[in-house]
């Protein structure tokens, strides 16, 4: 009961959950939910439009256009899941470090993460991808690479803010041990604003990566990913604009789903910014 009185109190929250466990569903059960094959070429078929049998139409393979969407929600949520949950982690550890224990620790983490953001993000990103290879694995690991510094910097400045309260002091004081500080007294006081943050990067973050799968360093063929897919239709948009239109609105839609979704729980979980 306490459950269902609060979905209906936080109605926005609601409606983005259960779109949002729509698509992770999609992601899924893309198996059962795909009309066909989404590797599957029939060339006979090439870019045919939107009929009864394919519902999106094809590509320049033949291969199911609204199948290969379907299919692309796994790569492309797992993947964008994945680097949050990344720099959610290296980025909160390292502030956390940085702004508890200072001196030294804090001089170096600070400084490599001033340098990470004196460059452009995306390009800086796309260098690093280009250097280890094109594959989504690497278009992670590039755009973690710039997108902790945005974590560190958050939780050492709530770390910097929790260091002043009298009962971390007292616990110091009385020689408990730091690291029982940061994980009893350090960590709880911040992990809400930093779970905030990261669900209100979710959508950021797919875009992230889908301009690296359309500028062809994330995944490549014949891989079905909404930006890989964005990069092969553009050559024809002209002949074939279903191409890029159906894997785009995809995207749309489970970034502003997510975005929404980051909002009403930011909007829950921090009601001082209301």
């Amino acid at each position: 009961m306490n459950v269902l009185h609060f979905l209906k109190k936080n109605k926005q929250f609601t409606v983005f959950l259960i779109l949002a466990l729509l698509i992770v569903g999609t992601a899924i059960f893309a198996p059962w939910i795909a009309p066909k094959d989404p590797y599957e070429a029939v060339m006979t078929d090439s870019l045919t439009a939107p009929n009864d049998t394919y519902t999106c139409g094809t590509d320049k393979l033949g291969r199911d256009v609204l199948s290969r969407v379907i299919y692309g929600t796994r790569s492309s949520l797992t993947m964008t899941l994945c680097l949050v949950l990344v720099i959610f982690v290296v980025g909160t550890l390292l502030g956390i470090l940085a702004g508890f224990f200072g001196g030294i620790v804090d001089a170096v983490i600070m400084r490599i993460a001033d340098m990470m953001i004196s460059f452009p993000g995306l390009v800086l990103a796309i260098a690093i991808a280009g250097l280890l290879g094109p594959n989504m694995v690497n278009a992670v690991i590039a755009i973690s690479a710039v997108s902790w510094t945005k974590y560190a910097r958050l939780s050492r400045s709530l770390v910097l803010k929790i260091k002043k309260n009298l009962y971390i002091e007292a616990a110091l004081v009385s020689g408990t041990r730091k690291g029982k500080i940061i994980w009893k007294y350090v960590v709880p006081n911040m992990i809400t604003t930093m779970i905030v943050t990261a669900a209100t990067d979710i959508g950021t973050m797919m875009l992230e990566l889908a301009s690296l799968s359309f500028l062809g360093f994330g995944a490549q063929a014949p891989t079905p990913e909404w930006g890989l897919m964005l990069n092969e239709g553009r050559t024809y948009l002209s002949k074939a604009p279903w191409l890029m239109i159906y894997p785009g609105i995809a995207i749309v839609i489970v970034v502003v789903v997510f975005n929404m979704l980051g909002d009403s729980i930011r909007d829950i979980l921090d009601p001082k910014q209301n």
